[in-house]
């Protein structure tokens, strides 16, 4: 397994709408996510180790983002017929497991990971309120591994420095973690 850094954020290239299944059993678009201060979009699996690795700190960052306007979706992108542990019904009992609190959204044609250049999970995309990207980093110095919760909230106060001044940091570090798994 190649692990993939995708590229260093194109600021204020517009975020493609979408609207995909939720595990919630409910339909969600690109505006009904949207937060009154800024949005992060992000791409993520059921099976991934770097998604894995950092499960706890995305729950607990996406709480923390919600309570200042953010608006939070994460998508499964990846191929559900060869990899099923990445189908519908897996996203659903992680979403539970997890307690997730934003939509898991699955994108099984894959033209929303397309449009977004989604390259791997987990994939960040932070958007201010005019959905103008300004964040295509890292949740934080995670690798594969756990690691301690006290690691600077890279994508937390990317996010913040997002919902307070529009505008994300100019320096950044590229997330790591497994391709998409795209259909062949």
């Amino acid at each position: 397994m190649a692990a993939l850094n995708p590229p260093v954020c194109d600021f204020d290239w517009q975020a493609p709408h979408f609207t995909l299944p939720g595990t919630d059993g409910r339909h969600h678009s690109l505006p009904d996510i949207a937060g009154e201060n800024s949005t992060l979009v992000m791409f993520i699996c059921n099976h991934c180790p770097f998604v894995l690795a950092v499960m706890d700190k995305i729950v607990r960052d996406a709480h923390d983002m919600k309570a200042l306007g953010i608006g939070v979706v994460a998508i499964c992108s990846n191929d559900h017929v060869a990899y099923p542990q990445d189908n519908f019904e897996n996203m659903q009992l992680m979403a539970e497991k997890h307690d997730f609190p934003f939509p898991y959204l699955h994108d099984a044609e894959q033209e929303v990971a397309r449009s977004y250049d989604a390259v791997c999970t987990p994939d960040f995309f932070g958007f201010n309120k005019d959905l103008g990207l300004q964040y295509r980093g890292r949740l934080d110095a995670t690798r594969m591994n756990a690691s301690p919760a006290e690691l600077r909230r890279d994508l937390f106060e990317a996010m913040k420095l997002i919902s307070e001044t529009g505008r994300g940091p100019e320096e950044q570090v590229p997330s790591i973690g497994c391709s998409i798994k795209w259909k062949a």
